[in-house]
């Protein structure tokens, strides 16, 4: 089965671009209430993956700074500690498994490294679910 099927495409969700600032990275992942968002550079090429994490440790290393002052660093600036694998859009939902075990979400890209969407562990699980139900319906 190929990945369109689960994808959800960059316009359905939230994505964050390089030369944003760390304030408006924390606005806008409240808003949405994601811990990790992906990151494209300005071609709109996939550039990593920002999480809460990175956010709070880069603010742990800098005690000198405020909340204040986070419209003043971007998000480039910021050392990132997770880096989900992008697969391009023509893969099998098998290649996924084994991405979405240790990654929340998996970037999607076409054939020139643009960004165009993410599929999620939780539509993964649920696709799996959904077949082993079926399955062990049909054979009771």
């Amino acid at each position: 089965m190929n990945i369109a099927f689960f994808l959800t495409p960059k316009n359905e969700g939230a994505y964050l671009n390089t030369s944003m600032t760390m304030r408006q990275a924390l606005e806008k992942m409240q808003y949405h209430r994601y811990t990790a968002v992906p990151l494209v550079d300005k071609a709109g090429r996939y550039a990593g993956t920002l999480t809460e994490g990175d956010l709070l440790w880069y603010l742990k290393d800098h005690p000198e700074m405020s909340f204040k002052d986070t419209h003043r660093v971007r998000i480039k600036k910021i050392p990132k500690r997770v880096q989900n694998t992008p697969v391009p859009i023509d893969a099998d939902i098998l290649d996924l498994v084994d991405l979405a075990m240790n990654q929340n979400f998996v970037p999607v890209i076409d054939d020139t490294r643009i960004f165009i969407g993410i599929v999620k562990r939780s539509d993964i699980i649920n696709y799996y679910a959904k077949v082993l139900s079926e399955k062990t319906e049909s054979t009771a």
